[in-house]
């Protein structure tokens, strides 16, 4: 080999050798921006088009829609853009006498005296006909309420169609549910349900009443009626009955209305607990059945022998993802003190990925707060809660300009007596306190006047049940929260109210059974 190939072939390696260097250069150069990358996701929108939303919706009496007595309408807002999806009517005294006297007729004539397996099957139709339009409702519950597309999409409709398949089993199983009684059904009853969970608390109560036997007049909340007069529709393909459901739609006098109304023989109220009492009160001197499902302010307890990634994972699901909005959020937090400062860093970082925005975007995690007045009342409180004192923590999140969103946040080092603590604020805020033993723990966790729920976080099955003992709560997750089935029966005590819906327990309230 001359010298000069020598020296071309020497300059060729080296070239070889400089480009291989400058390629695994620029890799590691990709993977560490990849590694410090914050990840954008994609819109991802569902579509508005698989719902028909009518410009108004009437009564919907002795299975027709009918137009209000007074002629009046109310706006339906759509929570994330501010613009209105629709109109409900406005029942007044009337309406409500008409319905009532619908679901006489009905209850006297067909439902109470029609054997009990054919009132089974119409439930086991109204169930196969919510889960065939499913999609459609979970758009609409979305757009009507502001809670996240995967939270309305994967909870809140299927769960509204198992209640109807459950207790379509219960139907022609009576006798079996209450053995060596007699049962029967107790007439009409007077159901009011809350703007949080509309679909699923209109099933958790009509179901139960009718496998008994009963008759409902329905009133829906103000602010998310879409899905019930939707329900009334799946009603009508159903076949059911005429005048066997009722839905009246209006305002807090249309539901005082009902309370009122004489021939109602059960009334049957989720909301807040100031509303329970005047309900309370008013059925007091009558001989009417009474259940109320009211407020809560219930602890999530955190060991330091639990699975801290799952407990924070448990803590984020049990206030920030459903909003708040449930009556029986987690919403105040109890860590025991030795893991209380890598606890709060672990929540912190969570709270940082979560998603808020657009409530029909599939990747949306936190979506908009249900109504204007409510929005303006959390916003209210967390003002006072800061000058209260404590530490307050806050996500920072790029929020819409339309619509009524919240970031996520919490306050840690306040007092027991603070409002934070102690106030229902329904809304994706958090109380952060401290223990060192488990009674300290129960104690702390039984300081309020509700009696909800609760969450109890540890890998030793002894402390589980030993805290559970002591705790003063309807409801007691171990290791999760905020799962629901309808075979298991949910309420609370105290302030919280009182009766179960949900279970062979749900069956009761809707039953004589002597």
């Amino acid at each position: 080999m001359t010298k000069k190939k020598a020296q071309k072939k020497t300059k060729a390696k080296k070239s070889k050798v400089t480009k291989k260097k400058k390629t695994t250069k620029k890799t590691s150069s990709v993977k560490k921006t990849v590694k410090g990358l914050d990840f954008v996701y994609d819109p991802a929108p569902e579509s508005k088009a698989v719902v028909h939303i009518q410009n108004k919706y009437d009564h919907f009496i002795a299975g027709k829609f009918v137009a209000p007595n007074s002629g009046k309408y109310m706006k339906s807002i759509n929570p994330a853009t501010e613009e209105v999806l629709t109109k409900h009517a406005v029942g007044d005294e009337k309406d409500v006498d008409r319905a009532v006297k619908a679901a006489r007729v009905a209850y006297e004539g067909v439902w109470s005296k029609m054997p009990a397996e054919e009132r089974g099957r119409y439930l086991y139709r109204i169930a196969r006909i919510l889960q065939e339009r499913s999609r459609e409702f979970a758009v609409a519950e979305t757009l009507d309420g502001g809670k996240p597309i995967k939270e309305s999409r994967d909870v809140d409709i299927p769960l509204a169609a198992a209640h109807f398949f459950y207790y379509a089993g219960w139907a022609d199983k009576l006798e079996y549910a209450f053995p060596g009684k007699s049962v029967r059904s107790i007439g009409v009853c007077g159901q009011i349900i809350p703007w949080n969970f509309p679909l699923l608390m209109a099933a958790w109560k009509l179901a139960p009443a009718l496998a008994a036997g009963n008759c409902v007049v329905l009133k829906p909340a103000e602010q998310t009626s879409l899905t019930a007069m939707l329900l009334a529709e799946v009603l009508q393909e159903a076949e059911l009955p005429d005048g066997v459901v009722n839905i009246v739609t209006g305002e807090g006098p249309t539901g005082a209305a009902l309370v009122a109304h004489p021939d109602v023989n059960k009334i049957a109220f989720t909301g807040s607990t100031d509303i329970g009492k005047l309900i309370a009160k008013n059925v007091a001197h009558t001989t009417k059945k009474l259940t109320l499902e009211l407020g809560g302010k219930s602890a999530n307890i955190v060991y330091e022998d639990a699975a801290i990634d799952q407990a924070v994972e448990g803590v984020v699901n049990g206030i920030y993802f459903n909003q708040g909005h449930v009556c029986c959020a987690g919403s105040r937090l109890l860590l025991e003190e030795s893991i209380a400062k890598d606890f709060l860093k672990k929540l912190q970082k969570r709270m940082k990925t979560i998603r808020v925005g657009d409530p029909l975007d599939k990747n949306t995690d936190l979506g908009a707060i249900n109504h204007k007045e409510q929005w303006e009342k959390i916003k209210t409180l967390v003002d006072q809660g800061k000058e209260e004192g404590g530490d307050f923590y806050q996500a920072e999140c790029k929020l819409p300009s339309k619509g009524y969103f919240f970031s996520p946040c919490y306050f840690a080092k306040q007092s027991g007596s603070s409002l934070i603590s102690r106030l229902e604020i329904f809304g994706p805020v958090l109380s952060v306190s401290t223990f060192r033993t488990p009674d300290e723990a129960i104690t702390k966790a039984n300081d309020t006047p509700y009696g909800l729920a609760a969450g109890i976080w540890s890998e030793k099955g002894s402390k589980i049940h030993k805290t559970a003992n002591g705790l003063k709560a309807g409801v007691i997750w171990a290791n999760t929260y905020n799962k629901f089935d309808p075979t298991s029966p949910f309420g609370g005590f105290f302030e919280s109210g009182y009766g179960r819906e949900g279970g062979l327990h749900g069956l009761l309230p809707y039953l004589e059974v002597k």
